[in-house]
């Protein structure tokens, strides 16, 4: 099914980087609002600061939005040490597309984390590589509506 994950997980801390390397996985892109960022913060918590710096010791990372705010993409990428390509239109894989063969990585080395089914999951299953579903990384903060959004997602999509 193209909407169902590799993994599902609490969040980006529970990502077994050990397993990603030992099946060839060689590149890492993260959706940006919510997976690895709260959403519209333009800021990392101190302890994504300290974990995507382990992962990028292993990986080559890179940052794939929908997120097409100029001012706010300038703002993530000051305070990024990776590559945050915004408008990225997903479920479309377009930009995954280029930065792979920009970076020489097929799409079987590489895993797609996000917390969107329909479009972080639907882009890795298009473009062929292991997909990881995230809870939000701010799940306890955020609001009603959009915690039964999400809700909705998984019940009816990844059943």
């Amino acid at each position: 099914m193209l909407l169902k994950p590799d993994f599902i997980l609490k969040n980006i801390y529970e990502i077994d980087l050990a397993l990603l390397k030992t099946e060839g996985i060689r590149a890492i892109f993260f959706d940006l609002d919510s997976t690895i960022m709260v959403s519209k913060s333009g800021e990392y918590h101190e302890k994504t600061e300290n974990w995507l710096k382990e992962v990028d010791k292993d990986f080559f990372i890179a940052v794939i939005t929908n997120n097409k705010h100029s001012d706010y993409l300038a703002k993530v990428k000051s305070v990024s040490n990776f590559q945050i390509i915004g408008n990225a239109k997903k479920p479309s894989t377009k930009a995954m597309k280029a930065l792979l063969a920009k970076i020489n990585i097929r799409p079987q080395e590489v895993v797609i984390v996000g917390d969107r089914p329909l479009t972080d999951i639907l882009a890795g299953k298009l473009l062929g590589a292991k997909t990881i579903l995230v809870g939000s990384i701010n799940a306890e903060n955020e609001g009603y509506a959009t915690r039964f959004v999400r809700w909705l997602e998984r019940r009816f999509i990844l059943n």
